[in-house]
This record gives C-alpha cells, structure tokens and sequence, in this order.
C-alpha cells in the first residue's frame, strides 16, 4: 500500500492511497482511494483501510456483528458522537442479522427484516432511517471487502403504510400565544432563552451552546457556531458544530433582544471569575436542557396554553416570520437549513394564506 501524488481536484485534494488485496471470495482487487488535502490525511485514511486487513476477522465467515463493530470503529474517527449514539439505536434493529455471514445474506433475509419491522410500533420515516443504516453496513462491506449485494438491492423499498394514522399537524404558538406565555416570566435568564428560542429559531442545542462571543452588540447579532450535546460516554456535555456547516449562520436580533442580552451580561459579570467565553445561559457551565424544559411546561400551564416541545419554539419562529411576509429561502437561511426543499416540506403548509391571496387575486380579474 502506498501514498501517492496525483492530479488535484477543483478544490485542491490531490493526495491518494492504493491498494490491493483478495476480497470475501477469493478474488483478487484493487482499490484506490478518495482524493484528499494533504498527505497527513491520506496516510490517516490509508491507517483505517489497513484496519480491515490486519484484524483477527474471518473475512470469509464475517458476520452482521462483525461488520457492524468494524464500521463503527472506524466511523469514530471521522464522525460526531451524536451520530455514532444514532448508530446504536438503528442497530437495535438490524442486530437480529448479527450471526448471519454477510456471504449468505439474502432476499430472504431482507423480507424477514420488513416483517420485523412492520411489526413495530414506529413511524414509517423512522423505519426509512432503519432501512437506510442497514445499506450503509452493506455499501460498507461492498467497499471495503468487495461484497455484492445487487441481488438484494433490487428488492429495496420504502416503508409506506396506506394504513399508518395521518400525521399530526406541526404545533407551534402564533405571536399572540408567545406573548401570553411570555407574560408569566419574571425571570430575565429564562426571558432570554425563550425569546432566543421564538424570535430567532435556534435549536436546542445551538442555544444552550451560545456563548458571550457569540452576541456581537453593536451589529445587533448573534453568530451560531457551536452545538451543546450530551456526552453519551462519558456524562455531561460536549460542544460541537451545528448541525451542518449552513447551521453555521450570523443572524440579526431584535432592539428588545438586545437590551435583554445587556443586562442579562451585566448581571453575569458580577459573579466572581467572569470570562466571555461563559454560556450565555449559564455561567461556567450551561443550563440543563431539563431545567429549561421543566419552566417551559410550567408557564404553559400557567398560561392555559398548550405544551409544545422547545423544538417547536423553532417552529414558531418560521410561521412568525412567513406570516410577516419572508419568503422560503430567507426562512431557511435564517434557520440555518442546508437545501431550500427541507424548509419547503417542513414549512410550506404555512404559506395557506399566500394560496388564498393567489385566487383572490383570480376572483377579481374574472370581475
């Protein structure tokens, strides 16, 4: 195996590996790598290929589990945590293959996986996620040990229950909902977060990870660029990047905010060792998702108004901002989307009123 210079990419990667070896089935391959940046990255990646080669592995009776542990391995290196915890759950339910030998596995197989799964009480996207994790573990075991499964490929589909209930509709609060709910807050820490959350559709994460660098004052604005998730290993927190790099996004608050945002620092910088890198909510340490949460459920109850999640906080924010007339791509910029149909499918039964003006309009040049 070696490391080699090749004709750069568009963007510069010029970096490769290749390498031969004997797959599954005793037949002799070729591989040659990705494109990447530097050398440093390709010997990294040329590491993990080597991986599947040096184990204790029987390539020829590997099995579902053996696989699974392999691309998990490796996956560690180059993924989120969070992902890596997605991993977990989806394997859950594909773990029923775990003695199966990748070498047998079979229509058969795959029939018996919907089956399994139809039998659960999930949704039919979720099953979709399911469904799409097991072809990643087979894509990987085509990849990297030469496997074919175009046999059973053909036989994929989509999860579509004629008979699955209707989805229910997206809550969220209109202004007039928020501002009742806002009048029961005494507390200017909790005025913040709410008021981040339904006038600037941050997910729970991304406001829970805002730290004092983060409000740039004088422009008025809020730069999102880190993510606050549970550390599933080792207990606590961790911070991350956004959700994606569009989830990396500079956006402008409102005058009220601002002032609220003032005293609310003021406030913190009383408290003894005060640093600019501290949580916006919080000081050292961020507030707890279950704190927030639990004065969330509280003021609803107080207010006589229904219970939403937080993340319907970010919900609430896209009606407010298309019933104040922004159009879908500022909507999806502002909540930092990566491609305009996910705000589209997400949100596009808000633009009701825009239809009804639309025939209006036809109604009066037909007079």
């Amino acid at each position: 195996m070696s490391v080699n210079k090749t004709k750069p990419t568009k963007d510069g990667r010029c970096w490769i590996f290749q390498k031969k070896y004997v797959n599954l089935l005793g037949e002799k391959k070729s591989y040659s790598s990705a494109h990447y940046k530097t050398k440093k990255e390709a010997k990294e990646a040329e590491s993990l290929f080597e991986l599947s080669f040096t184990d204790n592995v029987n390539y020829n009776g590997m099995t579902f589990l053996d696989l699974y542990n392999k691309y998990v391995e490796i996956q560690k290196t180059t993924v989120k945590q969070t992902t890596i915890h997605s991993y977990y759950k989806r394997w859950d339910y594909v773990k029923i293959f775990e003695k199966v030998r990748l070498c047998d596995f079979s229509e058969s197989h795959y029939q018996l996986f919907r089956k399994d799964l139809m039998s659960k009480n999930l949704s039919d996207s979720y099953r979709n996620d399911i469904q799409k994790f097991l072809k990643i573990l087979l894509n990987f075991a085509t990849k990297w040990y030469g496997l074919d499964f175009r046999n059973v490929y053909n036989k994929f589909k989509n999860f579509n229950d004629p008979n699955a209930p209707i989805k229910e509709e997206m809550l969220f609060f209109t202004f007039d909902e928020y501002c009742r709910f806002r009048e029961g807050e005494d507390d200017l820490l909790f005025q913040c977060a709410f008021d981040i959350l339904y006038y600037c559709g941050l997910r729970r994460g991304e406001l829970l990870g805002l730290n004092w660098t983060n409000v740039d004052f004088f422009k008025k604005e809020i730069r999102i660029k880190d993510n606050l998730v549970r550390d599933f290993e080792n207990g606590g927190f961790l911070i991350t990047s956004p959700k994606t790099k569009k989830s990396i996004r500079t956006i402008p608050i409102t005058d009220n905010l601002v002032d609220e945002l003032k005293l609310l620092k003021e406030r913190a910088k009383k408290v003894y060792g005060f640093k600019e890198k501290w949580f916006v909510l919080g000081y050292e340490e961020p507030m707890k998702i279950s704190r927030l949460r639990d004065r969330k459920n509280l003021l609803c109850d107080k207010a006589g108004l229904k219970q939403i999640r937080l993340h319907d906080f970010r919900h609430s924010c896209a009606s407010l901002l298309i019933s104040r007339g922004a159009n879908i791509t500022l909507v999806g910029r502002y909540l930092g989307h990566t491609k305009i149909d996910e705000t589209l499918n997400t949100y596009s039964h808000f633009f009701k009123s825009d239809l009804d003006s639309i025939v209006q309009g036809l109604n009066n040049l037909q007079k």
